[in-house]
């Protein structure tokens, strides 16, 4: 049987808990308010979908796209997305406490003023994401993508950006203060600074 497909449909309210959705399409329907906890998800794909105040704490997502999708007032708390690819999504004012991330792409995200503190985002790609005055201290950023991304008053405070690609970033304005970088990241952080790197050879 075709996976489902669906377009432009409402969902509010619904009472999806713990239910497991597989290989189905959902473009600009809406999920707002809608009951979503424990939920699974497997190679389904959202696009321009609404989860305005939605609950889908404990959800588990795996390999699922949530494109240019909107989680305003959601609750991600404890979360799992597995190889999910959320470009262009909006999370800036969603609950993620506890989110569970194992890479995947998550490029041109809206992260503004995000709790990201003590999270594993390891080899997640965050190329273009706007991560403005967004809390990500102590947080395990081991080997992500970071090229273009806007980190403007951003705290990466203790946090492991060992292998993270920093490219065409303003580092001036965010905080490291004990963040633990390889030798790449030292350099794009002091040149940032003002500092001349002199290499030597």
């Amino acid at each position: 049987m075709d996976a489902p497909s669906h377009e432009g449909e409402a969902f509010v309210e619904v009472d999806w808990r713990s239910r497991t959705l597989t290989g189905g399409s959902y473009t600009r329907c809406s999920f707002d308010v809608a009951a979503l906890a424990e939920l699974t998800t497997r190679d389904c794909r959202f696009d321009a979908c609404t989860f305005v105040n939605a609950d889908l704490s404990g959800s588990r997502h795996v390999g699922s796209g949530f494109l240019n999708c909107r989680f305003d007032g959601a609750n991600l708390a404890t979360a799992t997305f597995d190889g999910c690819k959320l470009t262009g999504s909006d999370l800036s004012s969603a609950r993620l406490f506890g989110l569970t991330v194992l890479a995947g792409d998550w490029s041109y995200t809206n992260l503004r003023l995000t709790d990201l503190r003590g999270l594993d985002l390891r080899d997640l790609r965050l190329t273009g994401a706007d991560l403005t005055e967004a809390d990500l201290g102590g947080t395990d950023l081991r080997g992500v993508d970071l090229s273009e991304a806007t980190v403007r008053k951003a705290r990466f405070d203790d946090a492991d950006l060992t292998g993270a690609t920093l490219g065409a970033i303003d580092l001036a304005e965010a905080s490291f203060r004990g963040a633990r970088l390889d030798l790449a990241g030292a350099v794009a952080l002091a040149e940032a600074h003002g500092a001349v790197v002199a290499v030597a050879g």
